[in-house]
């Protein structure tokens, strides 16, 4: 069988198992559950065989045209380099890890062969994007993930926050898909073609007429996709739905769609300095406003999303100072830890009894109920944290490293000023994301909070997932020697300044969150719970009450007061009420966008029914009055009509003698 055969059957063979997850799932339930786990295992089996036979050499190229369009033309084309090999045997291992896992975190769900079916066209959807050579068959699969997205996010569509938080998302990734789609276009019009490589040898030949305009317009697609700032509001509220959608979307779907398409089309991107410079500042707010934000949270998931907000950022970042392989190295380093925390959380989640959140201020004795996900945890966190020898140090550095060899002024094209926003930003999220790392663990794993009920051992399809998953966060970075033929052979080995850097601010982040965490503990002995939230001053606290008694029934029915052993509200001060609640920027957004649009169609409303509707009443009145003074003058009475004609006659006569004697 060809590669390219096999490529075709990867996105195929999900696909297939969606379609028939839908058609037998009322009819067949037994069949449910291998129909979800079978195909994206063969998908996976499928993408090593594609990515052993592509061995990071020449890229795989096919194409047939789909039909004649008269002027630009769409092909169903593949195009598969080093990168998307290895992208797709990762979209692959997390769907398969989710899918297994589902079995058991949805076993007593009614829509589990829905939600199944969902699942498996969302991995059919990114693996065509991951293989697509043609843009237009790229946006097919970039379209259905959204749709997808809505539906899974909404799972739980019986609670307000699931329905508000999948509507969200849909719109938000929308109002990117806009402008996304005409950047399409415009690229298209300028190289002549939709094909990827047909694209890059125009931008080679620098026969690309609009660079910034193009790259401008396709950024929007990407910050609403990979929500980055100023689009990533959908994400933290997503954590709505079940936990492992959210290990989908965050470590191997989705979001990392945006940085996956960047990647591919980079060189339109390094075209525009002024692209770059943009693509960096937007990196740099998005990873520290994210990771300052997630400092401040206390459901253990939100936490976690403004995680993979702050962590796509660093490969934004990448891109922005023109190394798409250390973007793409840290997109599959990411790719493994982020699935691993989010299905840890999900066993926490679980052993509380809750449905998909988790404060972890309530959080205690957790260590012995779940000590799989206790483990694995720590190993995924330290990986985040970027610690050597784990997978996310490697990745990390990779990415500090490209800021730096631009700011020494090594880096072809690539404007200084992107170099130095990445690298500052990068040591800045380094720090904050060591210490929310801690934090997290502290709070989840050490929490003096209330113990929950104990609802009895995991299922071990969701334990035996987390060590495999396991495994790729430690080992991934290890393998650095090994990956250059797919990284257009970039050498992947960490430098020592960065390395040391990265490392010691990590390592200073994680201790001063560990002396702050101790500090608490010891004050909280002495504070009695909820003396937090009753005082105005208590940096955030009542911001946080409010949100975790709009959240009750998640967290137990516990008292809504936050637990003040909490180091990162002694970390972040006064800031912390606002980070809290994502800086206000959904209030910006309710101010400047909703409000307006809320009043426009109020306007509009009043305009329909007051005035549009007063017209269209009085169009139709006036015909029936006129009917029915004629109707009343046919009364029948033959002397009536006589009478008419000669009063008639009289005014007709003395008409004409007027107008005679006026001639006169």
């Amino acid at each position: 069988m060809t590669t390219t055969t096999l490529a075709v059957l990867v996105p195929l063979l999900p696909f297939l198992g969606a379609a028939a997850g839908l058609l037998l799932g009322r009819t067949a339930p037994g069949f449910v559950r291998p129909l979800a786990v079978l195909p994206s295992l063969a998908a996976l089996g499928l993408a090593v065989a594609v990515a052993v036979r592509q061995g990071g050499d020449r890229a795989v190229n096919a194409a047939t045209e789909l039909t004649p369009t008269g002027s630009v033309p769409i092909e169903l084309a593949l195009h598969i380099d080093g990168f998307a090999a290895l992208v797709a045997v990762v979209v692959g291992l997390v769907a398969t890890c989710v899918q297994i896992y589902s079995t058991g975190y949805l076993r007593d769900d009614p829509r589990y062969p829905s939600y199944a079916a969902l699942v498996s066209l969302f991995t059919s959807a990114m693996l065509l994007v991951v293989y697509s050579g043609d843009l237009m068959v790229l946006l097919v699969g970039w379209e259905v993930m959204g749709i997808c997205s809505y539906f899974l996010v909404g799972h739980y569509w019986e609670t307000p926050e699931a329905r508000a938080a999948s509507l969200k998302a849909f719109l938000v990734t929308k109002l990117g898909d806009v402008p996304f789609l005409i950047g399409l276009f415009a690229l298209a019009a300028d190289a002549g073609s939709f094909r990827i490589t047909k694209i890059l040898g125009t931008v080679a030949s620098g026969g690309l007429d609009h660079p910034t305009l193009i790259a401008l317009l396709l950024l929007a697609g990407v910050a609403g996709k990979s929500a980055q700032f100023p689009l990533h509001t959908w994400l933290p509220d997503a954590m709505a739905g079940p936990t492992p959608v959210s290990a989908l979307i965050h470590a191997a779907t989705m979001v990392a769609a945006g940085v996956y398409f960047i990647a591919r089309l980079l060189p339109v991107f390094a075209a525009s300095a002024a692209a770059l410079v943009v693509l960096a500042v937007m990196a740099a707010v998005t990873m520290t406003g994210s990771a300052l934000a997630a400092l401040a949270q206390d459901d253990i998931k939100r936490v976690l999303a403004y995680s993979t907000i702050g962590q796509l950022g660093y490969m934004t970042g990448a891109l922005a100072v023109g190394d798409r392989g250390a973007a793409v190295f840290h997109l599959l380093a990411h790719g493994a830890f982020k699935a691993l925390l989010f299905l840890a959380a999900g066993v926490i989640i679980h052993a509380a009894g809750t449905n998909s959140l988790a404060a972890m201020s309530r959080m205690k004795d957790l260590r012995a109920r779940v000590p799989d996900a206790y483990w694995t945890m720590t190993v995924a966190l330290l990986a985040l944290a970027a610690i050597p020898p784990f997978s996310g140090f490697f990745s990390k550095e990779g990415v500090l490293g490209a800021a730096e060899h631009v700011v020494t002024g090594h880096g072809e094209g690539v404007p200084g000023a992107a170099g130095w926003i990445v690298l500052v930003a990068g040591l800045v999220a380094a720090l904050l994301t060591a210490a929310y790392a801690m934090r997290l663990w502290l709070l989840t794993f050490r929490g003096h909070g209330t113990p929950a009920p104990d609802h009895g051992k995991q299922p071990v399809a969701m334990n035996a997932v987390l060590w495999v998953l396991a495994l790729p966060s430690l080992a991934v970075g290890l393998a650095t020697g090994l990956l250059p033929d797919w990284f257009d052979g970039r050498d992947l080995t960490p430098t020592l300044a960065t390395s040391v850097l990265g490392t010691g601010v990590a390592l200073v982040g994680g201790i001063v969150t560990y002396g702050a965490w101790r500090h608490t503990t010891a004050m909280a002995a002495h504070v009695p719970l909820g003396a937090v939230a009753a005082h105005p001053d208590a940096g955030g606290g009542l911001v946080e009450a409010e949100a975790i008694a709009s959240h009750a029934p998640a967290y137990g029915n516990v008292a809504s007061a936050p637990d003040p052993a909490d180091p990162g509200r002694l970390l972040l001060g006064p800031l912390h009420r606002h980070a809290a609640v994502g800086f206000h920027l959904d209030a910006v957004y309710a101010t400047l966008f909703v409000r307006p649009v809320q009043a426009a169609a109020t306007l509009v409303r009043f305009l329909d029914r007051e005035v549009v509707d007063t017209y269209v009443r009085g169009a139709g009145a006036l015909p029936r009055w006129l009917g029915a003074a004629v109707r009343r003058a046919q009364t029948g009475n033959l002397q009536t009509y006589v009478s008419a004609l000669l009063a008639g006659t009289v005014v007709l006569a003395v008409a004409a003698l007027l107008v005679a004697t006026a001639g006169a």
